[in-house]
């Protein structure tokens, strides 16, 4: 993969938004089929340029000025924010307080330096293979939520470009949501709670909701791999006094004289899981109280760290997907759930590498044909690359939401009896 230098960007960013950046799908993406008039004209875009220069309430009265307005400016950075009441660009001309943000896509960001807690191999910006597990298990554990406990259809999951993740749910009636409601939400997904001071982040009481059941499930998929061999866990009395810390005192004990009679951090689990399992069972029988200790490490370990001002506030912006980062150079594209165990975030196209494949594939199209239309020649150049299946993942995104958006008119129409 060609080596990325931050330098470089000025000259690699036109070429990017010229030839490489989806502006079909995604302007029909924001305008959401133009069910609501003036949808896209309200929605604010916010750009960072060269030099840090941060320009916001940018507004545009199609897609297609907003391609335009791309490619002139061509930012480090995108940000999307809210449908206002009025058009962004003109807010200097609204009366005081009468400029509000109406509507927006609930989002959530999660960053993997809030597990640094609980991550050995890196921390701060710094991911691997290893810790990159942690985004695997958050979109698993969010994505099922969304879809099966709030009945949730259009979301779009995307890679940050750097360290972390974000979701855009898109479907109508969310867009609509009240600072409120997405605080609620948040705070439904919500297990790991408390600062750098509190040891115990994690407390699970019967009756366990089945969201808990659930979000256990899927970690304990990945446990063994990822905490115990991976981040080996228990592999040390350092490392297995931080999660004995976690356990009641009258199961501590007994574990802190067997845990160094194991071989590894695998056989100390299993000792500790068999415990807890144990004491659940003896309180199904009427002895003594149930233990969740075992389920409480795997979700403070493992479970999703969710920013909730991110996801609260209408108004809040967040990375564009298909953005570039100026830091590592990648693209942020969006992640293809099925196929979410194989990501590899190291693997992502950097503008570098993608402007090297273009050079690469070379000019052949061009000679073939010169009378060919720009729209026609975008398409195919976007195909020569690495960004074609991230691509694609995102235009599967959007016809899916088209097509929910013609059935329901259909469905509509046919309740009118309009024919």
């Amino acid at each position: 993969m060609a080596r990325f230098e931050p330098a470089a960007l000025p000259e690699l960013l036109p070429v990017f938004y010229r030839r490489l950046f989806p502006h079909g799908a995604y302007g029909r993406w924001l305008g959401y089929g133009g069910v609501v008039k003036n949808y896209f004209q309200l929605r604010e875009f916010s750009f960072t340029l060269r030099d840090d220069v941060y320009v916001r309430f940018q507004s545009f009265g199609s897609p297609q000025e907003l391609e335009r307005e791309l490619q002139r400016t061509n930012p480090y950075k995108i940000d999307i924010g809210a449908v206002y009441s009025h058009r962004p660009n003109q807010h200097n001309t609204v009366h005081l307080g009468a400029f509000q943000p109406q509507e927006k896509e609930l989002v959530f960001d999660i960053d993997m330096t809030d597990y640094d807690d609980v991550r050995t191999c890196c921390s701060s910006a710094e991911i691997c293979s290893k810790c990159w597990t942690l985004m695997t298990m958050a979109v698993r554990i969010i994505d099922r939520a969304l879809v099966e406990d709030l009945g949730v259809k259009h979301r779009l999951w995307v890679y940050s470009g750097r360290r972390g993740v974000h979701c855009w749910v898109c479907d109508d009636a969310v867009r609509k949501w009240s600072p409120a409601l997405r605080a609620a939400t948040v705070e439904y997904l919500t297990l790991v709670k408390g600062g750098a001071e509190t040891v115990k982040k994690v407390n699970l009481s019967e009756p366990i909701h089945p969201f808990i059941r659930r979000s256990v499930s899927v970690v304990e998929k990945y446990f063994e791999a990822y905490a115990l061999v991976g981040q080996d866990i228990l592999g040390s009395p350092e490392s297995w006094d931080k999660v004995l810390a976690l356990v009641p005192e009258d199961h501590r004990k007994p574990l802190q004289g067997e845990f160094p009679k194991k071989r590894d951090s695998v056989q100390r689990w299993e000792l500790l899981k068999g415990k807890m399992e144990r004491a659940r069972q003896a309180a199904a029988g009427g002895k003594g109280t149930p233990c969740y200790a075992d389920w409480e490490i795997m979700l403070q370990y493992c479970f999703p760290r969710l920013d909730i001002n991110v996801s609260k506030g209408v108004g809040h912006l967040l990375k564009s997907p298909f953005s570039v980062h100026p830091k590592t150079g990648r693209i942020s594209v969006p992640l293809d759930l099925q196929r979410l165990d194989q990501f590899d975030p190291f693997a992502v196209p950097t503008i570098s590498s993608l402007c090297h494949e273009l050079d690469a594939a070379g000019n052949d199209g061009e000679q073939e044909d010169g009378r060919e239309t720009e729209p026609k020649r975008r398409v195919r150049d976007y195909k020569k690359t690495s960004l074609a299946p991230y691509v694609r993942v995102f235009e599967q995104f959007v016809e899916e939401m088209e097509r929910a958006r013609r059935g329901e008119l259909l469905r509509r129409s046919d309740l009118q009896g309009d024919f």
